[in-house]
């Protein structure tokens, strides 16, 4: 019964190994696992706990504000009565004297300045979002050359391949023609050495892939097997795009965003502050300076402040706001400048290999009737094993410059959808 259920367990395992094996990873599902992995992602949380604990205490500054205070003071001299009045004891204040006063203010118009605060921290927060977005946006174009060389190998192993075939299926050939007098053995040879030079490259590329592989494993965070293979996106579904929708501009924007904040704020400095104030104390003497005994006391009230001080330097600070927002705007229009560059050479690029394609089956085909031709004549006598293997050769250039070709239009294509975030 064991036995029987360990079959069946088996049976079921198997067809899971293989899926899992032949799992193809897409290049979205790349980016997304790399940005995941990405350390520099934990930022968000830091920038939202920073953002929520700083309008937190923004906030705290409604509530009452207290403070307490004490003195102890010596003084040389006291108030006195400059007079004497027989049979009255004027008392004399004692030149020792003590205080502690509890005071607590309460803010009912602080002329916006909390308010100001928090638009700040908001916008703050918001440029420190759009930086991160910036730098983790840039991952993308890592992934994009790991995985298209990937691709790029994999094609270049599956040719190599081919090519080995075509030379087995030659050295097969010239085996027989030697038994039949037609070839030599160093004919025989010329081809062994084209075999091995292509189970050289073979290993090379393997070595090549497996690097690649690795470097994307570490970029996405995962181990992966011996079966997986990565998914070649089809360039006819592809749209090419246009318009530029970068994370750098929402970056601009925040920052601007945020400086018109600040500039709001220089305006919160000088207006008038309006709030309650109650101070209790107890000391020696106190409110009655007459009475040289320890007692209690309390003032309340309300209290107006106007500060015009910062009036002198208000029009500077506005100037110097407005430096820095001219600033961003020349960044944005240096960014547009060279991206709008960039898309022009990689549209470029785009059209350079398409044209490119048009013509490389056309050449394979070529190439393939060539070296059939002499295929032909080598059986006849009339050319040599080293003319077969030219054109061997130069049919499997030919596949070569293809693959190279549309790796390439897929890498541009995808290189250009980075530049324009599309």
């Amino acid at each position: 019964m064991k036995r029987n259920m360990f079959i069946i367990a088996c049976v079921f395992a198997v067809p899971l190994v293989v899926s899992a094996q032949n799992t193809a990873l897409t290049l979205e599902m790349c980016h997304q696992k790399s940005k995941e992995n990405y350390p520099l992602i934990k930022r968000y949380e830091l920038i939202e706990k920073s953002k929520n604990y700083n309008l937190e205490n923004a906030s705290k500054g409604y509530l009452p504000q207290v403070s307490l205070s004490a003195k102890a003071s010596y003084q040389s001299e006291v108030t006195a009565v400059p007079i004497s009045v027989p049979g009255v004891d004027i008392p004399r204040i004692s030149k020792d004297q003590y205080l502690a006063t509890l005071d607590v203010t309460q803010t009912i118009w602080d002329g916006g300045v909390i308010r100001s605060k928090k638009e700040v921290t908001k916008t703050s927060a918001q440029a420190d979002q759009k930086q991160l977005d910036v730098d983790m946006y840039a991952i993308n174009d890592r992934v994009n050359q790991l995985y298209f060389g990937v691709l790029l190998l994999d094609e270049k192993l599956k040719q190599n391949s081919l090519l080995q075939e075509e030379l087995q299926r030659n050295y097969n050939l010239i085996t027989s023609y030697i038994q039949n007098g037609v070839a030599n053995q160093s004919d025989l040879d010329e081809i062994k050495i084209e075999q091995l030079k292509a189970i050289q490259n073979q290993g090379q590329l393997q070595l090549s892939r497996k690097s690649y592989m690795n470097m994307l494993a570490i970029l996405l965070g995962e181990s992966f097997g011996e079966g997986t293979a990565l998914q070649k996106p089809s360039s006819n579904d592809l749209l090419i795009p246009s318009q530029i929708k970068r994370p750098e501009l929402e970056l601009f924007d925040t920052q601007l965003n945020n400086l018109e904040s600040q500039k709001k704020m220089i305006k919160t400095t000088y207006m008038p502050k309006l709030g309650l104030f109650v101070t209790g104390g107890y000391g020696r003497p106190g409110l009655n300076m007459l009475e040289d005994e320890f007692s209690p006391y309390y003032i309340g009230g309300i209290r107006l402040s106007w500060n015009f001080g910062s009036l002198y330097t208000q029009k500077n600070d506005r100037r110097l706001i407005e430096i820095s927002q001219n600033n961003v705007l020349a960044q944005r229009e240096t960014f547009l400048f060279n991206t709008n560059i960039e898309t022009t050479q990689e549209n470029n690029e785009i059209k350079k290999n398409r044209d490119l394609l048009k013509y490389d089956d056309e050449i394979i085909l070529l190439r393939s009737n060539v070296k059939k031709a002499t295929e032909v004549k080598v059986a006849n006598g009339i050319s040599t094993i080293t003319d077969l293997l030219r054109d061997v050769n130069a049919e499997d250039m030919a596949k070569q410059d293809r693959i190279q070709h549309e790796t390439e239009l897929l890498l541009s294509i995808y290189n250009l959808k980075f530049t324009t975030n599309n």
